[in-house]
């Protein structure tokens, strides 16, 4: 008897209680899945050479970023790296990452006058990719900016 008032007392207690229906789960705004892992074969690679700085990037042929790399970003710190040295080990770094995904042949873009622009694309050779194209992008002036106004004494 006992056993029958704790089950019926449970019963009106579930009765009672609030039913929630259960909500479609959505999925956070902005947020994509896992990446896909895409197979190329053929890519580009842009190698900024600035005074202070080498970064490398490392694109698909459309132009979407597969890996980078800079020298600060390898370990280097202050002048060394400006330094060809610190270039090449950017480059060995970011084509490293770039071969995961299967990169063979690559259309090489160089931007800049800093030190590292000859040692960046010695380290894509040695990286193990072919170069297909080498290509000079850096930006020049045709006839620069306005002179200041002269002195007058």
């Amino acid at each position: 008897m006992a056993e029958e008032n704790i089950k019926s007392e449970a019963k009106a207690a579930e009765s009672k209680a609030p039913v929630k229906a259960a909500a479609p789960v959505k999925a956070a705004k902005g947020k994509k899945g896992k990446p896909k892992r895409r197979l190329l074969t053929e890519g580009k690679v842009f190698i900024q050479a600035s005074f202070n700085n080498t970064i490398v990037t490392v694109t698909d042929p459309n132009g979407e970023v597969v890996s980078w790399s800079s020298s600060g970003t390898c370990g280097f710190k202050g002048p060394r790296k400006a330094t060809p040295y610190a270039a090449q080990v950017a480059a060995e770094t970011a084509i490293t990452k770039a071969k995961v995904f299967g990169l063979e042949k690559v259309h090489v873009y160089v931007k800049g006058a800093g030190n590292g622009r000859e040692q960046a694309i010695r380290g894509l050779q040695a990286g193990g990719v072919s170069i297909e194209r080498l290509t000079d992008i850096t930006p020049v002036p045709h006839n620069g900016c306005r002179p200041r106004k002269s002195r007058r004494v």
